[in-house]
C-alpha cells in the first residue's frame, strides 16, 4: 500500500488579509504556514511521497521551500484551480491512471496547507485506518450548540453529540476518489475542458465521496483541537 500526502495550497486566503497568501504567512518560529504542514508528512514514516498544489502565481516559492528544505518526499508540485475541488481533481489526475495500472493499492491524503500544526498521531491515525477503509477522515466533537438556518431563523438544533467538526486530512483509495468526482462533474476528470465549465459547490472532498459514492462508508478518526485551520488573521 501506497500513502500519497496531498498538500492543498492552491487558494490565496482572502479572509487573512494583506497581498501574501496564507500558507506562505510566517509562524512565530520563521517557517511559513505551508512548509510546517508539508513538514508533517515527509517527517511521517507512514507517507511514502508528498505533492503540492500550490496556486500558479506561487509555485516557485513552494520549489524555494523544497530547496531550502531539502525535502526528500515531495515529488510534484503542481498548479492548483481557481476552486478548492479543482486543486483536488488536478491531484487525482496528477497520479492516475498511470498509478492505478502499476503500483500497488495507491491512497490520497488530502490535506489543507492551512492546517500547519497536524499531528504524527494524526496522520498515522488516518494511514492505519486506510488499512482497512476505502475512506477515511479527521472529526473532533462539537463543544458548540449549532444552529441550522432558514431564513435567518433557527430552523433545527440537531443533538450536540451527533456532531463533529472536520479536519483534514481526508483520505481515500485513488481510483474511489478519482470515481466519485467524476460522477460529481458528469464528466471524464481527465477533459480539462468539460471540467472547467463544471462548478460544485463542496468545498469538502468527502462530501464528495458522501453524495456520489454513498454506498462507500468513510472512517472517522479522533483529531485534535490543536489542528486547527488558520483562516483569519488573528489565527496566525
Amino acid at each position: 500500500m501506497r500513502n500519497i500526502a496531498v498538500i492543498l495550497a492552491g487558494g490565496i486566503g482572502a479572509r487573512v488579509g494583506g497581498n501574501t497568501p496564507k500558507q506562505l504567512l510566517p509562524l512565530q518560529d520563521g517557517k511559513s504556514v505551508l512548509e510546517h504542514a508539508v513538514g508533517a508528512f515527509e517527517q511521517s514514516p507512514h507517507i511514502d511521497e508528498v505533492c503540492i498544489v500550490m496556486h500558479p502565481d506561487y509555485i516557485v516559492h513552494a520549489e524555494q521551500m523544497l530547496l531550502a528544505n531539502a525535502w526528500q518526499k515531495v515529488r510534484h508540485i503542481i498548479p492548483g484551480g481557481k476552486e478548492r475541488w479543482e486543486s483536488s481533481v488536478n491531484a487525482i489526475r496528477a497520479f492516475t491512471p498511470y498509478t492505478l495500472h502499476h503500483t500497488p493499492t495507491t491512497n490520497l491524503l488530502l490535506h489543507d496547507a492551512a492546517r500547519p500544526f497536524v499531528s504524527q498521531d494524526i496522520i498515522a491515525r488516518v494511514c492505519e485506518a486506510l488499512e482497512e477503509h476505502e475512506a477515511v477522515t479527521v472529526a473532533i466533537p462539537s463543544t458548540d450548540t449549532v444552529y441550522e438556518m432558514a431564513d435567518s431563523k433557527v430552523a433545527r438544533i440537531p443533538q450536540r453529540s451527533t456532531i463533529m467538526r472536520a479536519q483534514t486530512p481526508q483520505a481515500f483509495r485513488l481510483e474511489l476518489i478519482a470515481e466519485a468526482y467524476a460522477k460529481a462533474l458528469g464528466a471524464d476528470i481527465y477533459d480539462v475542458q468539460a471540467c472547467s465549465a463544471c462548478h460544485l459547490p463542496a468545498t469538502d472532498d468527502c462530501g464528495i465521496v458522501h453524495e456520489h459514492m454513498p454506498q462507500v462508508p468513510i472512517c472517522i478518526v479522533e483529531g485534535e483541537e490543536q489542528n486547527k485551520k488558520i483562516t483569519f488573521k488573528e489565527d496566525i
